[in-house]
């Protein structure tokens, strides 16, 4: 690509839309991960009887389900951004191509 084309796709509008949405969309997933990834860790520095406590009459402890539900959630959230990257961000950046194409 040359220089100018790169100012012009730079300039763009739907560029700078698809900045602003697919950096806000970022951030708010990464928010959203570090407080169940950190009030998980938090729970486990702080609350160790409440993890240890079991469930029924077995040996697996409330502890268990839920470091299973960070790594499901983690999961759903990466499942989320690349359905909306393969298609609203998609979308987009195939708009900005094909202005530059012209």
């Amino acid at each position: 690509m040359t220089d100018s084309s790169i100012a012009r796709i730079r300039d763009n509008p739907k560029y700078q839309e698809l900045k602003s949405k697919r950096s806000r969309f970022g951030w708010f997933l990464a928010v959203l991960m570090l407080i169940v990834y950190y009030g998980f860790i938090s729970l486990i520095a702080f609350n160790k009887s409440f993890l240890a406590q079991r469930l029924g009459d077995g040996v697996t402890t409330i502890g268990v389900p839920l470091g299973l539900g960070v790594i499901v959630f983690t999961v759903v959230i990466t499942g989320i951004y690349v359905r909306r990257a393969n298609t609203e961000f998609d979308a987009l950046t195939a708009d900005i191509l094909k202005g530059q194409a012209k």
